[in-house]
């Protein structure tokens, strides 16, 4: 497999996406949804192999559900490309416009990217995710997956070449390493002459390493603490709904709850509480000094906490716990330890929210919902090719406006510069 090919490849079929239509940019996207859903059994046969490849290695269960795909998921993963026509291509848009003193017709228009490099684990949908929202964009993308969903993404690149064939675009403008070899990804992060961003989606070892080692510019996402800050004015009730919502719905996902800081004041009465609602998940409570007191003998499963649990992202049934004085402390506890992604404060207090929502650092703030909405399609995105937790050109998720630039255009009547 020759990366430079790949891009040089990847970069022409970025110049022709750049000045392709709305209208054969939704045709493609309603092609590659229909050959989804033809070409169900193959796919589900390919994703077959790598669950049970998963099984044999061990991973754990939530993990494996990372990776399944079932007929009603993939029928999803269609819908989800379907639902990326119906948005409004960026792609042409003025941002602004103004007349200079000299005449000159002055704009900002959104152009796509060119050519955007995504390095992900897990998740096949991811895939669909990236191209769908890439193409609609006009831009070309070059995907590694991991090796676990290895045979699932090469049959769903298959399966979105010849859709893009059928809407007579280059094929080229979704390519897929093939060949899981990690000196590969190391040569994807050097190819700057032909890509022009790069996309990490997964732990935060592999954002390390793409940091580090890339000599193209890299989009920082995806990894983070969830916390979520339960006040004393908190109804407590539906706090623990939110709760269990935003640990135990899809606990493998970057944006579940991996730690949960309580007010001293309501601690030794919700505490228990919800513990007797975990109880039912099976989630294990990682606790302090203060929250293991009122956690024993209610958990069915109790730790005390340990170096690092506090700065780890669980991605499982497992809960960080700690009781903290207020809302400063909580904001304290968030900034120590990585709060970048998705944090949320459950209050009755106004005071209490703005000062939350103003001080964390994160790119999604939340106030008295579950931190699990930070997604795109629940933004009403579309789908997202990653969850940016930087503080430059994106954060959060990114939909089609994060994969486009813009360049100035001056328009006159054959003005000259005095």
């Amino acid at each position: 497999m020759n990366l430079e090919h790949m891009g040089k490849a990847a970069q022409e079929a970025a110049f022709e996406l750049a000045t392709v239509a709305t209208a054969q940019k939704n045709q493609a996207l309603a092609i590659i949804a229909d050959e989804l859903e033809a070409n169900k059994d193959a796919i589900l046969a390919a994703n077959a192999k790598d669950i049970n490849a998963a099984r044999e290695s061990g991973m754990t269960d939530a993990l494996i559900d990372r990776l399944l795909l079932n007929e009603e998921r993939l029928t999803g993963i269609a819908n989800d490309v379907r639902n990326v026509i119906s948005l409004n291509d960026p792609v042409g848009a003025e941002l602004d416009s103004r007349v200079l003193e000299n005449g000159m017709r002055l704009s900002r228009r959104r152009v796509p990217l060119g050519v955007v490099g995504v390095i992900y684990e897990a998740r096949p949908n991811v895939t669909i995710d990236i191209a769908a929202l890439c193409l609609k964009t006009g831009n070309a993308s070059i995907l590694r997956g991991g090796r676990e969903t290895f045979h699932s993404n090469v049959e769903l690149v298959k399966v979105i070449q010849v859709a893009l064939k059928k809407a007579d675009l280059p094929a080229a403008s979704v390519q897929y390493i093939e060949k899981p070899d990690r000196e590969l990804v190391s040569q994807l992060l050097r190819l700057d002459q032909y890509v022009d961003m790069i996309i990490p989606r997964g732990g935060a070892g592999l954002h390390k390493m793409c940091k580090e080692n890339s000599t193209i510019p890299v989009i920082i996402g995806g990894f983070g603490i969830s916390h979520v800050y339960v006040d004393h004015s908190a109804d407590m009730s539906r706090s623990i709904d939110v709760v269990e919502n935003a640990k135990a719905q899809r606990p493998s996902a970057c944006n579940a709850l991996d730690t949960l800081l309580v007010s001293e004041k309501v601690a030794e009465t919700f505490l228990p509480r919800l513990a007797e609602r975990l109880n039912k998940s099976n989630v294990e409570f990682v606790a302090d000094d203060a929250a293991y007191s009122f956690l024993e003998g209610k958990a069915a499963t109790l730790r005390h906490v340990a170096d690092g649990d506090f700065d780890t992202e669980w991605l499982s049934f497992t809960l960080g716990v700690k009781v903290v004085a207020d809302v400063a402390e909580a904001i304290a506890h968030m900034r120590k330890h990585n709060a970048s992604h998705s944090d949320a404060i459950l209050t009755n207090d106004i005071q209490s929210a703005e000062r939350f929502v103003n001080a964390a650092g994160s790119a999604a703030v939340y106030v008295n919902a579950s931190t699990r909405f930070t997604d795109g399609a629940q933004f009403g995105l579309g789908a997202e090719v990653a969850v940016s937790t930087q503080k430059l050109h994106a954060r959060g998720p990114m939909g089609l406006e994060e994969l486009t630039s813009y360049k100035w255009v001056g328009q006159a009547d054959y003005l000259v510069r005095p």
